[in-house]
Parts: structure tokens; C-alpha cells; sequence
């Protein structure tokens, strides 16, 4: 059987060029059974999972199916997307600015824990593509600054969740707002009673979809875990990559923001670093992987979004220099390190507002993360506190023992060993280069 292409699903040309910018060419198993659907305005109730590309199968059809001239309605949307938590809301918002780059749409994210003005200034001249959670988009509506009445699209992302947060009867205010004629998506990783009747109550006639997300084991990466303060994780990872052995590196961050700033901050100290993320032309992101495909540049920073697609072989460790909001993310982060039966070594930082992201890895993964201390890098260890997660006694403490033994992964290789040679894409040094 052919694989499919996004073109041949019927996603329009401006869209597919979007996607190819990203690196997108084949879509997922969600992908090809929701866009025909959805592009023919039927309503979907989706089983589906973080990880398995559901956001991308609900916003191109929406993105497709929205006509860039028509009105937009007074201080309302004409598509109507709720999320459980600011995070989704905001990821779902950037997939929306990436994959209608080339489209005259507007779209606005809102949520809690801000001041509202903007959100509310936003609102006022109506946009296509509202993407909100529920407590906020209610208080709005119960102050008149938001009016559902013309939104012809309503998606309710991860419903389940929303059940588990007490939404569910904001949720059901806010659809008795919007008209009763409209498409309707419903997205959960599990089904429950009250989501089915959820789904029964919304939903007019759906096509259902299910589709597990793809299983990557972890069994054969060594993961390891570094309590650091925030503003020492560039010099803490500076100093790991004076190991040699780390040769071919992909350094995951939240935010492009934090990738440029610690690609630019590598590429000081003299080792070979690109950054790849959403803002990066495709020539740029294309020149980027040339240069860590072929080891010219020793370490790749990038962001979730970004990286998906990249496939690279020889990937030795994986660090993770932010922790991922999704705990599936962090699945998927460190599987790029142990492909083809090949084991690799995960290594992440994580500060004191990441020790909640800790807990939901390791009850995930049902297994505890490794704590490496960071004294013979930094001198210091920051304390965790008892009940926090891998707060087990430090690894480096008690015999050192050998470094390395034959058959097992190293943890990081040597420290000091790979400072001033261009091994695995490092930079030569400045003088170096001056004489050549």
C-alpha cells in the first residue's frame, strides 16, 4: 500500500507547503483517518493520545475550511477551541501561527493566572480561531467581552482532562452558547462514562478514531537526572560537553527563545551548535540538520515542535535542558537516542519549578530517574527536598569505583576530555582557526 501524502488527503496547497517547512511529509495514523472527514464538515469523536499528531489533525481542516474573507464576528470567533490547561492552549495556538503561515488568519489564545485587557482587546474585532480554557473563556462571556453565537466549530482537546479539572460544567456553558448547528470534534485519550455522554450530547452523528501512540521503549537508556538552579543549567551543560564521548547531541528546550540563547552560548565556548525551530526558514532548518547530519556541528538544539521528523542516526545522548510540560514528550525526546536496538544515555536538568514535570515522567515511565550530583561540575548540589522525585541518594556518592565498565554505557564519559579538540563536530579553537 502507498504511502499517503498530505496532498493526497485533499490538504490544500498553502497548507502543504507549511507543513513541508516544518519537515512534515507523512501524516500520522490520526492524520489520514480525521482530515477527509473533517474537511467534509463531519463531526469527530477522537481517542487519541499526546504524541500521536491530533492537534495537527484538527487545525489544518479548520485552517482549510475557514474563508480568509469573511467577516469576523464582534467580540466572538468563528471557531471555538477549548484546552484544560494554559500550556495545551498555548501549544495548540503555535500550531495554529505554523501551519496557517501562509493563510489571512487571526487567531487569539486565552486562559487564567494574567490580566485579561489584552485577551479582551483581542476579542474586540472578533478573530477566526479562539483557542481558550474554560474558566477564562466563561468569565469573559459572563462579562460580555465574548459572544459565541456565530462560531460554526467547536473542539473540545483532551476532554478527559478537562473531567478530571472540574470543567466539565464550564464546558457544558459554554456549548449551550454556541449555535446548535455546527461541526463538532471531541478529542480523549480515554473514554469514560461521563465523556461518552459528553460526546452523546454535542456530537451529531461522529466518525470515530482511535489510535494508540507509538510505543517507545526506555528500557535500554541509561536516564539520569540533574537538580540544578536555573540560571547555572548553560554552564552546567558547557561542562558536560567537555566530555568527548558526547559526540553527536540533541539538546531539547521549551521555548525557540531558550534554543538560540543556548546554541548562541555553546558556539561561544567553541562548540559546534545550530538551533532549529519554528521561526527558522526551511533553508535554515535544512542547513542546520546538513551540519549535525554530517557531524560539523557536534550538538543540535531544538524545540518538541521542531524536531519531530528529524531523523538522525548515531544520536548519543539526549539532553534535556528544559523538561517537557507532556510527559509523553519526554518518551519521545529520549527515544532518539537508543534507535535500531542501540542503547543511549538521557540526561536532563531540572530546576525547582520542574520537579512536577519530574513526577509525571516518572509516573510514566513507572520508574525512578537516576540522580547524578552535579559537585564535580559545578562544586555544588542543589538540595531536594524529601518526596520529591529522584531525591534517592545521589549517584556519584559513596566508592567511585572504575569509570567505565566494558559492555555498559557510560554515564557521560570523562570530564575535561574532549575541551580543545574538534572531535564529533567540536570547534576548533580561535587561534586555531586564525592560522588557517
Amino acid at each position: 500500500m502507498t504511502t499517503k501524502t498530505f496532498a493526497d488527503l485533499g490538504v490544500a496547497e498553502p497548507l502543504c507547503r507549511a507543513l513541508a517547512a516544518q519537515n512534515y511529509t507523512t501524516p500520522t495514523p490520526i492524520q489520514a483517518q480525521s482530515i477527509p472527514a473533517l474537511l467534509e464538515g463531519r463531526d469527530l469523536l477522537g481517542l487519541a493520545q499526546t504524541g500521536t499528531g491530533k492537534t495537527a489533525a484538527f487545525v489544518l481542516p479548520i485552517l482549510q475550511r475557514l474563508d480568509p474573507q469573511a467577516k469576523r464576528p464582534h467580540k466572538g470567533a468563528r471557531v471555538v477551541i477549548l484546552a484544560p490547561t494554559r500550556e495545551l492552549a498555548i501549544q495548540i495556538g503555535q500550531s495554529i501561527e505554523t501551519y496557517g503561515r501562509n493563510l489571512k488568519l487571526r487567531h487569539t489564545v486565552i486562559f487564567g493566572g494574567v490580566n485579561q485587557f489584552r485577551q479582551v482587546k483581542a476579542l474586540a474585532g472578533g478573530v477566526d480561531i479562539l483557542v481558550a480554557t474554560p474558566g477564562r473563556l466563561l468569565d469573559l462571556m459572563n462579562q460580555r467581552h465574548a459572544d459565541l453565537r456565530q462560531a460554526s466549530v467547536l473542539v473540545l482537546d483532551e476532554a478527559d482532562r478537562m473531567l478530571d479539572m472540574g470543567f466539565i460544567h464550564d464546558v457544558k456553558k459554554i456549548v449551550a452558547a454556541l449555535p446548535k448547528t455546527r461541526q463538532s470534534l471531541l478529542f480523549s485519550a480515554t473514554m469514560p462514562s461521563n465523556i461518552e455522554h459528553l460526546a452523546a450530547e454535542i456530537l451529531n452523528d461522529p466518525v470515530r478514531v482511535e489510535v494508540r501512540p507509538e510505543v517507545i521503549t526506555v528500557d535500554k537508556i541509561d536516564q539520569r537526572v540533574l537538580h540544578v538552579d536555573g540560571k547555572r543549567k548553560r554552564e552546567l551543560l558547557t561542562k558536560l560537553l567537555d566530555d568527548s564521548e558526547m559526540s553527536r547531541v540533541i539538546v531539547f528546550t521549551r521555548t525557540k527563545h531558550c534554543a538560540n540563547r543556548v546554541s548562541e552560548q555553546l558556539e561561544k565556548t567553541g562548540i559546534a551548535a545550530e538551533a532549529i525551530h519554528g521561526n527558522k526558514s526551511q533553508g535554515a532548518r535544512q542547513r542546520a540538520l546538513d551540519q549535525f547530519r554530517t557531524g560539523k556541528a557536534r550538538v543540535l538544539v531544538a524545540t518538541d515542535i521542531a524536531a519531530r521528523g528529524i531523523d538522525v542516526t548515531g544520536i548519543t545522548h539526549v539532553v534535556n535542558y528544559e523538561l517537557p510540560n507532556e510527559p509523553e514528550s519526554y518518551v519521545h525526546r529520549i527515544g532518539r537516542t537508543a534507535r535500531a536496538g542501540k542503547s543511549g544515555i538521557a540526561i536532563s536538568f531540572c530546576d525547582a519549578s520542574e520537579r512536577s514535570h519530574l513526577r509525571s515522567i516518572e509516573k510514566l515511565t513507572k520508574r525512578p530517574i537516576t540522580v547524578v550530583a552535579t559537585t564535580e561540575w559545578l562544586g555544588d548540589q542543589v538540595a531536594v527536598p524529601a518526596g520529591e522525585p529522584a531525591d534517592a541518594r545521589p549517584a556519584r556518592n559513596g566508592p567511585r569505583g572504575p569509570r567505565h565498565q566494558p559492555g555498559k554505557p557510560r554515564r557521560f564519559g570523562k570530564p575535561g576530555a574532549g575541551r580543545g579538540r574538534p572531535q564529533g563536530g567540536q570547534k576548533q579553537s580561535r587561534r586555531q582557526s586564525a592560522a588557517q
